[in-house]
């Protein structure tokens, strides 16, 4: 097995892909609870070993089917129609608050106020989305999926009703933070039921129609959002979240049946390290949004949240290593494969930030289109991203996972590379080819890792793996949006003698079509943050061919029934 420090001591295949494996042992005691793992992990207690290798979500209820108690994915594929249409709407509450939220943000401010602050009606989302995480993975490890889901969708729920009831700017950004309590659990519960359900033969099928959801958000969203905001009220935009939400309530509480858990000794909830990792994650993702926008870098309020945030993340080491139960186990960073996962996706965030925060603006400033013909720019790479996803599976099944992310990400990296030498001020189709492209590259790399990992898990360690792998990916965009942000200001005051940043140039959208000294100024801004999302896809290659094992260590999977 070429993985060290991987193993679990759960039965392994060598192969990335599923193979003759059918049948293997993965019962009770298979996992990290038995044996020291080749990470370090060290012996888990009485309770974990109890829950190594818990239930899985879909029962055969019917025709002599009988309860699985492996790690395989369970149940008739005839059960797991109404979970899947959940899951996709779950996603769907998740994939189009951002989008449908941005297009009614003059009408929220022209109603309530508050435009110095209006950013935070997506930061305060964001943060409580990315701190939350690990918490919620932990959490789906420890009392399983279902009640995990089912508190994340009516904390979603309440927050869109007090969101829609907001009488200032003030209390609308803290209902958003509402939302995102519950939206943390919808990303990461979402993803891991997913992969709990399907074999790894069939898992890029649901992740691929998960992906499809986020692409049909991204390009109905801002329609959605606009209509809404012009016919009807803003405040539908988030009532509108109550329907879909109460039908994925109901088909959650209804049909994902988890069979019941072996009696032990009541679980114990690390709340400690959970507050520490909340505190940690707030302080520093406060200060790389906010950093350069609401003050100086080196200003006292950036230094101070950076010098906090570092105290508290060395509190939380200490608080984990002394948890019986860890939210953030040590074995999430000492294992390869998902260390290594992690930075990769962590990469891929960051690198993200150039074609969704910056390519808007370029359409607008320098190619002339207007909001709607700027956002489809965009949105072709949503489209070509679950094709290939979808397709990748046909890949890693004969090269492997590794190879098959690396194949994607140094396809990435040269589409990125390529951007720059796009002419001025050149046509539309050419940066929407770009997107298509770069869609499509990076749908034969983030798929094959996120699979690829949660099959190197059994199940009590899957959620704690998805969360922590989302967790990096997020905490990778809102660095990349600081990062690229300054880089961005640089490139503009420099070509514009020392007076340029990204708000006068939202002022000349705002105010007409800018002068063509700003849309060259504005054309070398991005041209530099590309290249920079070039570098962390270079990053990427590097993580995956340094630290990477060759072969993912999969764990054998029994077949469903049916």
């Amino acid at each position: 097995m070429d993985g060290g420090g991987d193993a679990t001591g759960t039965d392994r295949t060598d192969a990335d892909g599923p193979g003759p494996d059918a049948g293997a042992n993965t019962g009770p005691g298979s996992g990290p609870g038995r044996h020291r793992s080749g990470g370090g992990d060290g012996l888990a207690s009485a309770p974990a070993r109890a829950r190594t290798d818990g239930p899985p979500l879909v029962r055969s209820t019917g025709n002599g089917g009988t309860d699985r108690t492996d790690t395989a994915p369970a149940g008739t594929t005839r059960r797991r129609g109404p979970v899947v249409a959940a899951l996709m709407l779950g996603m769907a509450l998740a994939a189009l608050d951002g989008t449908v939220v941005s297009t009614a943000v003059p009408q929220i401010v022209g109603d309530l106020g508050g435009f110095s602050v209006f950013s935070w009606l997506f930061s305060g989302y964001l943060l409580a989305v990315t701190v939350t995480l690990p918490v919620y993975g932990k959490l789906s490890d420890t009392f399983g999926r279902k009640p995990v889901l089912i508190v994340g969708i009516v904390l979603f729920l309440a927050g869109s009703l007090l969101c829609a009831a907001a009488w200032n700017m003030a209390s609308l950004i803290a209902f958003r933070v509402v939302q995102g309590l519950g939206g943390g659990a919808l990303q990461g519960t979402i993803q891991t039921i997913a992969a709990d359900m399907y074999p790894l033969k069939e898992r890029p099928r649901i992740v691929s129609k998960l992906s499809t959801v986020w692409a049909v958000s991204a390009v109905a969203g801002p329609a959605v959002g606009g209509l809404l905001a012009a016919y009807a009220d803003w405040r539908w935009i988030f009532l509108i979240n109550l329907p879909v939400g109460a039908v994925a309530l109901w088909l959650i509480a209804r049909h994902l049946v988890e069979p019941p858990r072996e009696r032990g000794p009541r679980p114990k909830v690390d709340w400690p390290g959970a507050l520490a990792i909340f505190l940690t994650g707030t302080l520093l993702l406060t200060a790389l949004v906010q950093g350069g926008v609401a003050w100086p870098w080196l200003s006292a309020p950036s230094l101070g949240l950076f010098a906090g945030s570092a105290a508290a993340a060395a509190m939380t080491v200490l608080i984990e290593r002394r948890a019986a139960e860890p939210v953030i186990p040590g074995w999430v960073w000492r294992r390869r494969t998902i260390a290594s996962v992690n930075l990769a996706l962590g990469a891929l965030g960051l690198l993200m930030i150039a074609p969704t925060v910056f390519l808007p603006t370029y359409a607008q400033s320098v190619l002339g289109l207007g909001p709607i013909a700027a956002g489809f720019v965009l949105s072709v790479m949503t489209l070509s991203w679950p094709v290939s996803a979808a397709y990748s599976n046909r890949l890693y099944n004969r090269i492997g996972f590794r190879n098959t992310a690396l194949t994607g990400i140094g396809a990435a990296l040269a589409v990125l590379l390529a951007f720059p030498l796009l002419p001025y001020p050149g046509e539309p189709w050419q940066p929407a080819l770009i997107m298509l492209l770069l869609g499509a590259a990076l749908g034969f790399f983030q798929l094959p890792l996120l699979v690829g990992v949660q099959s190197t898990v059994p199940w009590a360690e899957r959620g704690t793996t998805t969360a922590s792998v989302l967790f990096c990916r997020q905490v990778g965009q809102s660095v990349g949006a600081a990062l690229f942000g300054a880089l961005a200001n640089t490139v503009l005051a420099a070509r514009l003698g020392g007076s340029g940043d990204l708000d006068s140039v939202s002022h000349a959208l705002a105010n007409g079509s800018p002068d063509d000294g700003l849309r060259r100024a504005v054309a070398a801004a991005v041209d530099h943050v590309f290249v920079g999302s070039a570098a962390a896809a270079g990053l990427a290659v590097l993580v995956l061919l340094c630290l990477a094992p060759r072969r993912f260590p999969v764990i054998k999977e029994p077949q469903p029934d049916g």
